[in-house]
């Protein structure tokens, strides 16, 4: 698949997407994200390490604007964790830290993981 198309199939995704999927796209985006500067960082490659660091910080930025407390009453507990991660993926791009990028991933996958469950319960309940 050429460049151009995977563009456009992705966009038309995105596009197209429930908000639960949506949410579900940018968390496997973000574990994807600290995944890759992982390994950046492993083979010594902060520069990769940094982009990729960045757009995840991009994403939490995203994920935390969404949040309303007046709608969810646990949207307090995670943007403190959204701060949380924003702040060890700042430190790991500045200090090459790949620990700190595993640290978060413990954190990112299961949280990934519960919204994909709850994505995927919500969208049985629309088909019945």
């Amino acid at each position: 698949m050429t460049a151009a198309l995977r563009s456009r199939y992705q966009s038309s995704a995105v596009e197209t997407a429930s908000p639960q999927r949506l949410l579900v796209m940018l968390y496997d985006r973000l574990a994807l994200d600290l995944v890759r500067a992982e390994a950046a960082l492993g083979e010594g490659d902060r520069i990769e390490a940094s982009a990729q660091l960045m757009h995840a910080q991009d994403i939490v930025l995203e994920l935390h604007s969404t949040l309303n407390p007046e709608v969810w009453e646990g949207a307090g507990a995670l943007s403190s964790l959204y701060t949380w991660l924003y702040s060890e993926m700042v430190l790991a791009n500045v200090k090459g830290d790949a620990r700190r990028v595993a640290d978060c991933r413990t954190v990112v996958e299961p949280l990934r993981d519960a919204w994909a469950e709850a994505a995927a319960i919500l969208s049985g309940q629309g088909a019945g």
